[in-house]
């Protein structure tokens, strides 16, 4: 398909500008305040389990709610971009990416003795709703708040791509997986970086990537894709 064709919301910049953000985010859970990785819970349900098995049990409980926080984030997107789309007068997509700015913003300018917690449950609160809003960038299955499967398809159409070097799909697929990996990379190393001289006021450079994306969703949403509204969703959903 040609790329004009895609949704706005589908190209592969937005991908990339919202995987840097979660590279962001997993910097300052774990670097900075949080005390979880906000991004996938794997690692969240393997914690839960050892603070279990240690008897942590105040540690399990935190742990818990930030799970919790990312199923029932899950659940509102869903419900969310359903209802949205019948209205007809913006996509789910770029409303999300509003509320994200809006809420790390306001977290950015917490009072400093705010509990990690509430960075915690709120961040996998916004990851979760990214996770299934976001699901495909031009024609390419990609999820945007963590990297598992982006390094194993790197490996895999790299791999490919060497057997058969004539076939630009690979080529195209493994490089684009790539990307997604040094995004997220580079996101973390910003915010570690930026985060030992500014704190949690680290979260309100998360917000640059996040307003040029609302910026170029909205314009869409308002011109070139406003016949599209309610009758065209984007990929993977």
């Amino acid at each position: 398909m040609d790329e004009k064709k895609y949704l706005e919301c589908e190209k592969y910049y937005v991908f990339l500008l919202l995987i840097f953000v979660a590279g962001f985010y997993g910097g300052f859970t774990i670097s900075v305040k949080g005390g979880s990785f906000a991004n996938a819970q794997t690692v969240n349900i393997a914690l839960l389990g050892i603070a279990i098995g240690t008897r942590n049990f105040s540690s399990a409980l935190s742990i818990f709610l930030s799970i919790g926080a990312y199923f029932i984030g899950t659940i509102i997107s869903e419900q969310a971009a359903w209802l949205i789309s019948k209205k007809r007068l913006l996509r789910w997509d770029t409303i999300l990416v509003f509320l994200d700015m809006l809420v790390i913003t306001t977290l950015a300018i917490a009072p400093i003795h705010t509990p990690a917690l509430i960075y915690s449950i709120t961040i996998n609160f916004l990851c979760a709703m990214q996770f299934n809003t976001f699901r495909s960038a031009e024609g390419i299955g990609m999820a945007t708040i963590f990297i598992t499967n982006h390094v194993r398809q790197t490996g895999s159409f790299f791999t490919r791509w060497m057997r058969k070097p004539y076939e630009k799909t690979y080529l195209k697929k493994w490089t684009r997986h790539g990307g997604m990996v040094v995004s997220f990379c580079l996101g973390a190393a910003f915010c570690s970086l930026l985060g030992l001289k500014f704190h949690t006021k680290v979260l309100l450079f998360a917000d640059i990537p996040l307003f040029i994306i609302f910026i170029n969703l909205l314009r869409a949403d308002l011109t070139t894709e406003r016949l599209l509204l309610g009758k065209r969703v984007p990929s993977g959903h």
